[in-house]
């Protein structure tokens, strides 16, 4: 799976964007965007239209939406925020440089997200892809905290390297996040102002794109585990500020004990995950299901018997996916129903067991 030539939106802080043979399709029957076999799924609707828009995040009560966005005149990522119907739709970031990553705090008393504009007003540059496709791990990335509506913009992490990737705790005493402190990418917990900064991780490789379950006592997130050759290239692109998508496999860990457990082990890209709130039960995001690696739909596991169930079937781009506090809606990004290639639009449903 590691020779896909999908680019995953959203691993650090870009939006979808497909290679030139993978259109977006329209949904099997005419007229829905549902496609045959989503039985997971009631009423699903689009709430956005046009542009790049991922990584879209329930409030505690379920009555809004956080998410980044590339629209308009924007060259990269923005924050936004919306209801969970589309409307009251405003842009909370300030549109200098770039974004990603952002979450609201249970008590809506603030936000988070990554952003760059501290090391420029202009988006960063793109990454030199004579190496083939990597992705840059911007240094000028830090996590800042806002009032819901984006004011009073504050710094909650200052270390050398990339900062991102943050989100509350369902209890919002703890945020975690990913890293490049200690030279490699890890996770840690610190508390809601960037103090009390404790590591979780420390086997080399990338970790990231944690979720707390929703008692708080869990989380679950995404790695690699490079060995050999791969370990080799991990390092230098880690050197130069770079690293290449591949292999990841999801994680659990109880917050008391902190002992890794491995959750799958498919040699797909997974990524994505996101507790449902009876928390036995993972939904993330793997192009498993396709030998060519470029389709990515949604699965949900048991964290007990490792079983498996396929969520979604759009030939094409289906990620990020979250549940609602209360279990009884799914908000995910997709390609379906796009109007021009690789578009990315943000869908909620009514989840069905």
């Amino acid at each position: 799976m590691n020779k896909s030539r999908a680019i995953i939106a959203g691993f650090f802080g870009a939006t979808a964007v497909w290679s030139a043979d993978q259109a977006a399709r329209e949904p099997s029957a005419a007229g829905t965007l549902q496609v045959a076999g989503e039985n997971h799924l009631a009423d699903l609707r689009q709430l956005t239209f046009g542009g790049q828009n991922a990584e879209a995040y329930f409030s505690f009560d379920g009555d809004e939406l956080i998410f980044q966005s590339t629209r308009g005149d924007l060259a990269c990522d923005a924050i936004f925020r919306m209801a969970t119907d589309g409307s009251n739709l405003r842009q909370l970031s300030s549109g200098e440089g770039a974004t990603t990553c952002a979450f609201i705090a249970p008590d809506d008393s603030a936000i988070i997200y990554a952003s760059t504009h501290l090391g420029g007003r202009d988006c960063p540059p793109k990454p030199d892809y004579s190496q083939g496709y990597v992705w840059p791990l911007y240094e000028s990335y830090d996590i800042f905290r806002a009032d819901p509506d984006g004011a009073n913009l504050t710094r909650i992490t200052d270390t050398p390297g990339y900062d991102a990737e943050a989100v509350y705790s369902p209890q919002g005493d703890r945020i975690v996040f990913t890293s490049l402190r200690s030279g490699d990418l890890e996770l840690y917990l610190m508390n809601p102002d960037g103090s009390g900064v404790e590591q979780l991780t420390d086997e080399e490789g990338y970790d990231g794109g944690a979720f707390f379950s929703r008692d708080g006592d869990w989380i679950v997130w995404r790695a690699s585990r490079p060995q050999g050759k791969d370990l080799d290239d991990y390092r230098a692109l880690l050197a130069e500020g770079l690293i290449r998508p591949g292999n990841l496999e999801l994680y659990i860990m109880h917050l008391e004990e902190r002992k890794p457990i491995r959750l799958t082990d498919n040699g797909a890209a997974n990524f994505g995950p996101y507790w449902h709130p009876d928390g036995r039960h993972i939904i993330f995001s793997s192009n498993m299901d396709d030998p060519r690696g470029r389709n990515f739909d949604l699965f949900l596991i048991d964290v007990e018997t490792r079983e498996l169930r396929r969520v979604t079937h759009y030939p094409g781009f289906d990620g990020f996916p979250m549940f609602s506090h209360d279990g009884q809606q799914l908000v995910f990004a997709s390609n379906r129903n796009g109007k021009v290639r690789g578009e990315t639009n943000v869908f909620i449903a009514e989840w069905k067991w």
